[in-house]
């Protein structure tokens, strides 16, 4: 059984030490899917499963990395990023799921984000509401040159990260639905390209932290497209997601021990 307690040198939330995580870190949302990702790790190991944080911890090029779970949103999102750079992790690749918005993306498709509009409220504890959300430029090159050389259609561009999953889909049903319909709008109007729920927290407390972190994304669908009648695939294998993250990370180690 983990000890939990102040002092025993385990963090409080994820259940880990520094010498259980290594530098670079995989962050999906959905504790399910570690093992997967464990699985393109050499040597993977178990280390610890509390409450939507689940870790396991292997080796890439010789280097150790780590997968850990963050569940939904940002809260949990940013309890995992401060509790992992405490064990010494610097790192971080979000590996997520998002709905498509524009009429071009389709389900299958993957999104690299180089911003995320910060319509959720973790963010906003780290810094004020003008300081950009955008991810780290190494980790985001890494990202899209690993995309290019798996040859996996790709966008690069801006996600929208909210709190309320049902207030994207159901934003007539809520009190404020006028308010959610006229920014939804809005965010397609400026271009973003996905929605999704923890990129936008994950980039703020990066930014604060000073760490390093991208996000790699797999479309779902696109209620865009549904809306007008158009073919909508759902896709719902984050393989391809999954392999980008482990090559961008395979990159980086070269890059970085060179």
């Amino acid at each position: 059984m983990i000890d939990y307690t102040e002092g025993a040198g385990i963090q409080y939330h994820i259940g880990l030490k520094p010498e259980d995580v290594g530098r670079y870190v995989i962050l999906p949302g959905d504790p399910g899917r570690c093992e997967k990702i464990a699985a393109y790790l050499d040597q993977p190991e178990h280390i610890a499963q509390n409450r939507e944080f689940n870790t396991y911890t292997g080796y890439l090029n010789g280097e150790k990395v780590s997968v850990t779970s963050t569940g939904i949103g940002g809260p949990s999102a940013v309890i995992a990023l401060e509790e992992l750079k405490r064990c010494g992790a610097d790192t971080f690749i979000r590996v997520g799921t998002c709905g498509g918005m524009q009429e071009e993306i389709l389900g299958g498709d993957l999104i690299i984000a180089n911003g995320a509009i910060r319509m959720e409220g973790t963010s906003h504890e780290y810094a004020p509401a003008a300081f950009p959300a955008v991810p780290d430029f190494h980790v985001t090159r890494a990202l899209f040159d690993a995309a290019q050389k798996l040859q996996y259609r790709t966008h690069i561009g801006v996600v929208q990260c909210k709190d309320s999953f049902y207030g994207q889909h159901e934003p007539e049903a809520k009190p404020v639905g006028y308010e959610l319909q006229n920014l939804w709008q809005a965010w397609i109007r400026c271009g973003a390209l996905g929605s999704e729920m923890e990129s936008a927290a994950l980039f703020i407390a990066a930014s604060a932290l000073h760490l390093r972190v991208g996000t790699v994304l797999l479309v779902v669908a696109n209620q865009e497209r549904a809306a007008k009648g158009l073919s909508n695939p759902q896709v719902h294998d984050t393989g391809h997601a999954i392999e980008v993250a482990v090559e961008a990370i395979r990159d980086m180690i070269a890059r970085e021990r060179s």
